[in-house]
């Protein structure tokens, strides 16, 4: 794991979402079950949706559905999915303990602040409203309307940083999975860690991306730019 960078370099945070700053596995794990119930599949276990979270809607749908689905029946499955997303109350999606406080501290150190993941854009948007609206600059999911690529491609990454009138060298890009610090890395972006997602953090080691950070709490992400 590389040495602390020098915390006055960075004014500018970038953030994963699901299990990062919001705990939304219990909302996904209903929304899943539910369009699988109603597709005549069986249920999944909330440990394996977990195992299934971090690389878009798509590729949870096609590990939650039984193996030798018919591709026709994975499809309507996914868009079934992603027309209930917003339908939901999700009112058991919160942040998790600690993310405002550290939200509102990096804002008074007047630091630029964002989000992008790989959930579809339309899901990022409104989940972000519902529980951390007004509290970062930019919000970027999959697709939308500058239609980025799925992480660890860096062209969202690198677009949103732009956006926020940064560069790569002042950025802190912040995930819980390895391919969060890919994704960072790809775009020369300081990466940390965090233990409290949806992945174990021996995850990080075991695939080859180790953070240069890694967040047992989050204000040790606000010490990146205190004095």
């Amino acid at each position: 794991m590389a040495e602390t960078a020098l915390q006055s370099s960075f004014d500018t945070f970038v953030f994963d979402l699901d299990g990062t700053l919001l705990d939304t596995l219990d909302d996904l794990v209903v929304l899943t079950n539910d369009v699988l119930e109603e597709a005549g599949l069986p249920p999944r276990t909330r440990q394996q949706i977990n195992s299934y979270v971090g690389n878009g809607a798509l590729a949870l749908i096609r590990q939650a559905v039984p193996e030798r689905t018919p591709d026709e029946v994975t499809d309507r499955v996914h868009r079934r999915w992603m027309e209930a997303y917003d339908t939901y109350p999700n009112d058991l999606t919160h942040p998790y303990e600690g993310v405002r406080a550290m939200l509102a501290a990096l804002r008074e150190h007047g630091c630029k602040l964002g989000i992008l993941s790989n959930k579809f854009d339309g899901g990022v948007q409104f989940i972000v409203k519902k529980c951390l609206d007004g509290t970062v600059d930019a919000v970027h999911g999959e697709g939308g309307p500058l239609n980025f690529p799925r992480k660890p491609d860096p062209a969202g990454l690198l677009a949103t940083i732009e956006e926020l009138g940064s560069t790569p060298e002042r950025t802190v890009y912040v995930g819980d999975s390895p391919g969060d610090i890919h994704v960072a890395r790809n775009a020369g972006c300081y990466a940390v860690g965090v233990s409290w997602g949806y992945h174990d953090p021996a995850d990080f080691a075991a695939e080859g991306w180790e953070p240069d950070m890694l967040a047992t709490d989050p204000a040790q992400i606000t010490a990146l730019v205190q004095e």
